[in-house]
């Protein structure tokens, strides 16, 4: 039988792929995206649609990307201002390719990704969905492995008929529907009290990287919570990287093996990790934290990507090794003081300002609670069911805390990052996250007003084989954690969540971890930020564990 559908606009529906800004990145990543688009066209067909594509396949530079702002706004041009429109996307993008053009585009807006962990579409899209929300662009969002499951089906269906697609956000509550403990409301207050008085600084090393509109927090916003930007140029970091002598610069490695890291180094700087580019990493480090004590910084972020990439061996070695409290010591260029003594730098990866701010509120609950300090981003990259679990696959682009890892520093590994994004390399800071109870959070901005999501989570310890199964099916030269959401599915998170990247931060225990995340949600409310409670305190089941032991 003939389904037969009402469309709720007989145009045909634009289709546009926003990628990467590197020829290398679009070039490797193109038959992806286009086997995802011939798999979504087919299911649009099947639902009584037609897509044309609003941009062509560039045969010189062999992808069919949108490539930069100016062509997005070429592109926007010419494309039916009406027309249903859907943004595919099987890879990592720069959501300013086609940010321009969407905001003035009247017809409803699909996001679209595969479920995949082959390229970040997954990352890339919801970059995308929460630079859309920040700039107040209405739009629904959908991912499937195969385009053909009966979520999918059902939704691009919705979304078809009216222009909307309805997801199940039951997990969502907002934080004054929630009961929380008095003592650690208290505390909470306290502690914006304190930040609002004495404030803080969040050094930024040049803003906007690839395109993350949604990581840069308005200033009146961030202002409002005690918190001002230290602007800051990359070229004061290169410059500092490279008058930093050298010896230091082996006496930090030096300190990394002796508590166990291992470096896994070749001769060819094309494709292998050099001890050169890891020298340069090293120089990086302690520029980087003698530039922050300049300036008073509570914490930083380094963009590296555009220009900087093509100066140095890429930053995560540093950012790694910020983020933990137990690193190499930084005297400040005298000699006389150890700078941020025993204690995390938080870096926030990217420049992204909303994990620069999770960051800071996450160190200083957990300071004043007793517990683990060390806190990272990660994106939210993929994930599957393991024992009966949806188990996420997040992974940090370059580099986690080693205090995250199982075996600590004997747990971290240093691979080249891949050439395709890196071409002066650079080593990671490579592990498996240990097992043990999280707090999960994101800042994100709408209507001009800073919100956070936050929940509790779990993770899990997997058969190596599976381990190394899910690392070969992203990037495995990153590090990754597997991590179970408490009362949150993989629909309702990809649903809600506004940004690529996710915090997370460990207790001590499943109480210690419920105590941070009381806290910071009061942290967070008494500065004026709205928060939602999201999921439950508790996994219902421990499944995963159990099959993962039994292994």
């Amino acid at each position: 039988m003939i389904r037969k559908n009402r469309l709720m606009n007989p145009r045909p529906i634009s289709l546009v792929a926003s990628g990467d800004l590197r020829v290398s990145a679009n070039r490797a990543c193109w038959p992806a995206q286009q086997a995802m688009e011939e798999a979504l066209g087919r299911a649009v067909v099947a639902e009584g649609g037609r897509v044309v594509r609003a941009h062509p396949f560039r045969r010189n530079e062999g992808h069919g990307f949108i490539a930069s702002q100016k062509e997005g706004m070429e592109v926007f041009r010419t494309t039916d201002p009406e027309a249903p429109l859907i943004v595919a996307e099987a890879v990592w993008q720069y959501s300013h390719h086609v940010l321009a053009g969407l905001t003035t585009h009247r017809g409803p807006i699909l996001t679209v990704a595969n479920w995949s962990g082959q390229w970040p579409g997954l990352v890339g899209m919801l970059n995308l969905n929460g630079s859309l929300t920040k700039a107040g662009v209405r739009f629904s969002t959908l991912w499937s492995g195969e385009f053909t499951d009966a979520f999918f089906r059902d939704r691009l269906r919705e979304w078809l008929r009216t222009g909307r697609v309805s997801h199940d956000l039951s997990h969502v509550r907002p934080l004054e529907a929630v009961k929380v403990p008095s003592k650690y409301a208290a505390l909470g207050r306290h502690l914006a009290a304190g930040l609002r008085r004495d404030k803080a600084i969040l050094g930024v090393f040049d803003e906007g990287c690839m395109g993350m509109f949604n990581a840069i927090i308005p200033d009146h916003a961030l202002h409002a919570c005690g918190v001002f930007k230290e602007r800051l140029s990359q070229s004061a970091l290169y410059h500092e990287t490279q008058r930093t002598p050298e010896a230091e610069a082996e006496a930090v490695r030096a300190w990394l093996e002796r508590k166990g890291m291992t470096f896994h180094t070749g001769r060819r700087h094309a494709t292998e990790l050099t001890d050169a580019q890891i020298r340069l990493q090293c120089r990086m480090y302690l520029a980087a934290v003698r530039l922050a004590d300049d300036f008073g910084c509570d914490a930083i972020g380094i963009q590296y990507q555009q220009g900087l990439k093509d100066l140095l061996p890429a930053s995560d070695l540093a950012e790694g090794l910020l983020n933990n409290a137990d690193r190499p010591p930084v005297r400040s260029r005298d000699g006389r003081r150890v700078l941020y003594r025993g204690r995390p730098l938080t870096h926030f990866n990217e420049v992204d300002e909303c994990a620069g701010l999770d960051g800071l509120l996450t160190q200083r609950v957990h300071e004043a609670l007793g517990q683990p300090v060390e806190n990272t981003l990660h994106d939210v990259r993929w994930g599957e069911d393991y024992g009966g679990v949806f188990v996420w696959v997040l992974l940090i682009s370059g580099a986690a805390p080693p205090a995250h890892f199982i075996g600590g520093w004997k747990g971290a590994h240093g691979y080249r990052q891949p050439a395709m994004y890196f071409p002066n390399g650079g080593s990671t800071v490579h592990g498996v996250s240990r097992p043990g109870e999280i707090v999960w959070s994101r800042i994100y901005v709408e209507n001009e007003t800073l919100h956070m999501d936050i929940g509790r989570g779990g993770v899990v310890r997997l058969p190596e084989t599976e381990t190394r199964r899910r690392l070969e099916a992203t990037t495995p030269q990153w590090p990754i954690m597997h991590a179970v959401t408490y009362g949150v599915t993989r629909d309702q998170l990809m649903a809600k969540h506004q940004a690529n990247h996710i915090q997370v931060a460990y207790g001590h225990d499943a109480r210690g971890a419920d105590a941070c995340l009381f806290t910071k949600a009061a942290f967070a409310r008494a500065l004026g930020i709205r928060v939602n409670v999201c999921g439950s305190l508790r996994h219902p089941t421990r499944k995963a564990e159990a099959g993962a032991a039994a292994s």
